[in-house]
């Protein structure tokens, strides 16, 4: 080994084992320094050397002492650091071996087919992200290893089918292959190999197969086919695997109904059959799972009600029941898991009211469509997409930690719950499209850490600030009232302590942050509406900020003060009764996006100063009263007739009513610019059409033509709204 390598072992432990020459050697190839110790075995000769996870780095010479210590049986050199070592086929020489383990050592590379040659391993485990093995190695392996009972490949890429000669691996007890480009059909019989205990076939995509009758009396503990092209029905005989411990089938092809005989696996625990295919109803038998701590159902085709022998799984610690065509009332067995930490019911059909019993699980960390629980340890609660009627309970309590509640779409009625106050960590709260009654909830403005309020499409009516509003809302980033009853004036004063809109905070692609970004499984999202079509953002970046006020009846000039929120990206205002002339410090908003004060009754000219706004990507001044010239120059070059039909006063190229030469106002370069530098500064200006964070791009060249990227870049889902 290269003298880069550092040595993990003291110098009082290698005393007693000098009398070997060549481990002598091996000790002067690495330097002293580390804590850890190498296990060494030796009756005169040494058979076994551990140097797992001992901080070794730099490269692997096939010159290395080590492959001079030809009695050596088990070898592990698992995480460590052979960054941009190659494995040596000097590997070949320790003819003994029994047992090699060099996973996650960061090896990269071919692996050398001489590894096939150490016929007396009885252990291989080779897993790393940079490696590589030839479909013909692996079967070398399987033929010529024909005392195996241990094959780790995890993340190796072999890229070829599973050859057949695993089959004969009679002694073989786990098989982990997952993430290594597998295809073609895995051999049925290798899940009948008599000893087998594990087998975790995991993120191979391309690989088929079927599962075969299981006889009486299977060792089988773990079958892991998460991610795989796997299909058919679950048989009959699957509940002969009564030693099973995990099973994940999760995006499979499995269709049909489960089993009943599923309930005699007794000793399962974690159950994840997300994404599959499965109808019929649940089976009551899987009540019988009484060790299950995690059950995973979802995205399957099932009818009826869970069973209510699912009471019966007192342990469950996370389930997952999302669309599987469930309705009537949140099922009663969810009162019973007392140790039940999360909890995923979305995109069902529930109705009803919510039931109180759900209060005495005071573990629950996360709740995915359930009702408002006044556990003091829940801290997200969800269930939007279902069919919920009734007013929200008033049952929040002091201290609680709450911080994301979304009760969208649903039929919920009556009055936001003034307890809600109680919740002093609450970030996000979305109680859009339903069917409540209120007045604007001044006293949320309390809340000191609330940043998305959505409360769009509802029957919300009256002011929105009064003469005792206490004004706050210094962290909110999101404010959608859009599609609501909501009437009145805008005073000056509402948005001067909207601090997190006010400081431009700057843009980095480099490394987007987003909401929730520790949460092990939930992410926020919500919808947010611009020209006709329904983004939801699947995550919510931190640096994102929108108001829109749209579809109320908001009346009286459009304060000035909306120019001191340098910070925001969306601003719709539209279809209300705005009154007077855009405001010319709107000029101001350096970062917005997408402006959108359409059917409004707006008189006088456009400001000139929105020439100044480089990152506008879409902007609708439609159907008001404006006149004059529309101003030219920046990214007004970039819209068409759409953005100001409807105002019988303006004219301009974008309309067929022209100006004549001495009305329309351009956007001039300096005099001391040529004409390459003004023609590169709108190339650079029409460039940032393409917007930032969310680029609210409604141009077919964003929407139509580069759907993916949009995705991909910005975590968002495009629907048309209807």
């Amino acid at each position: 080994m290269s003298q880069l390598m550092h040595w993990s072992c003291c110098r009082e432990e290698l005393r007693g084992i000098e009398k070997s020459s060549a481990l002598l050697q091996l000790k002067q190839e690495f330097e002293e320094g580390m804590s850890s110790e190498p296990v060494v075995y030796y009756p005169g000769q040494v058979v076994g050397l551990n140097l797992g996870n001992s901080w070794l780095s730099g490269i692997l010479s096939p010159n290395s002492s080590l492959f001079s210590l030809h009695h050596l049986q088990k070898l592990n050199l698992s995480m460590n650091g052979f960054i941009f070592s190659t494995i040596p086929s000097s590997f070949s020489q320790l003819v003994r071996l029994s047992h090699l383990d060099l996973s996650f050592s960061n090896f990269t590379g071919q692996i050398p087919s001489e590894i096939s040659w150490l016929t007396h391993l009885i252990s291989l485990d080779l897993s790393n992200f940079n490696l590589h093995l030839k479909g013909k190695d692996l079967e070398a392996i399987s033929k010529n290893m024909t005392n195996m009972r241990e094959l780790h490949l995890d993340h190796v890429n072999i890229s070829s089918s599973v050859p057949q000669s695993l089959v004969n691996l009679s002694s073989l007890t786990s098989l982990s292959l997952s993430d290594c480009s597998l295809f073609g059909e895995f051999p049925k019989n290798v899940f009948l190999l008599p000893k087998l205990k594990a087998i975790v076939l995991s993120r191979n995509d391309l690989l088929i197969g079927f599962l075969p009758e299981f006889p009486s009396g299977s060792s089988l503990r773990i079958l892991d086919l998460y991610s795989t092209n796997f299909s058919g029905k679950l048989p009959n005989s699957f509940g002969n695997l009564e030693s099973l411990n995990l099973l994940d089938l999760h995006k499979a092809n499995f269709f049909g109904e489960l089993p009943n005989s599923i309930g005699n696996i007794e000793s399962l625990s974690f159950l994840n059959l997300d994404y599959n295919h499965f109808s019929g109803a649940i089976p009551s038998s899987i009540g019988n799972l009484s060790q299950l701590t995690s059950l995973s159902l979802s995205f399957n085709n099932f009818i009826g009600q869970p069973p209510s022998t699912l009471e019966n799984l007192a342990k469950l610690n996370f389930i997952s029941l999302q669309s599987i065509n469930l309705h009537g009332k949140i099922p009663s067995f969810l009162n019973n898991p007392t140790q039940l930490e999360f909890l995923y019911l979305s995109y069902n059909n529930f109705d009803g009211g919510f039931p109180t019993s759900l209060t005495n699980l005071t573990k629950l960390r996360e709740i995915y469509v359930s009702r408002c629980n006044s556990s003091s340890s829940l801290s997200i609660l969800n269930l939007k997409r279902n069919l919920f009627q009734g007013n929200l309970p008033e049952t929040f309590m002091e201290g609680s930690i709450l911080t994301s509640l979304d009760f969208s779409y649903n039929q919920i009625q009556g009055k936001i719950p003034r307890s809600l106050v109680k919740c002093r960590m609450l970030e996000v709260l979305n109680l859009g499209n339903n069917m409540m009654n209120d007045t604007f909830p001044f006293w949320l403005e309390s809340l000191p850490e609330l940043q998305i309020l959505i409360l769009r499409a509802n029957g919300f009516h009256g002011p929105i600030w009064g003469p005792h509003t206490r004004l706050g809302f210094s962290k909110l980033r999101v404010f959608d009232i859009s599609y609501n009853n909501f009437s009145g004036r805008l005073p000056l004063e509402y948005f001067k302590t909207w601090d997190a809109m006010l400081m431009v905070h700057g843009r980095d692609n480099s490394q987007p942050e987003y909401m929730e970004d520790q949460a092990p499984y939930y992410k926020d999202s919500i919808m947010v509406m611009n020209k006709g079509e329904e983004m939801v953002l699947v995550k919510i970046l931190i640096i994102f900020t929108s108001i829109d006020l749209s579809n109320n009846r908001f009346h009286g000039e459009i304060p000035d003060t909306m120019g001191m929120l340098k910070d925001l990206i969306v601003l719709n205002l539209s279809s209300n009764s705005f009154t007077s002339h855009i405001p010319s410090s709107l000029g101001n908003l350096t970062e917005l996006e997408s402006l959108d004060l359409s059917r409004n009754k707006l008189s006088g000219e456009i400001p000139h100063q929105l020439l100044s706004l480089t990152y506008l990507a879409y902007l609708n001044l439609s159907n008001n009263q404006l006149m004059g010239p529309i101003p030219q120059g920046g990214q007004f070059w970039t819209f068409d007739d759409s953005s100001f039909e409807g105002n019988l006063g303006l004219c301009g190229p974008q309309l067929s009513k022209k100006c004549g030469h001495s009305e329309t106002p351009t956007f001039e370069p300096s005099k001391e610019s040529s004409f390459g530098e003004w023609f590169n500064w709108k190339v650079v200006v029409i460039g940032y059409a393409c917007g930032f964070v969310i680029g609210l791009l409604t141009e077919h060249v964003i929407t139509s033509k580069r759907p993916n990227w949009f995705v991909r870049t910005f975590r968002v889902n495009l629907r048309r709204q209807r």
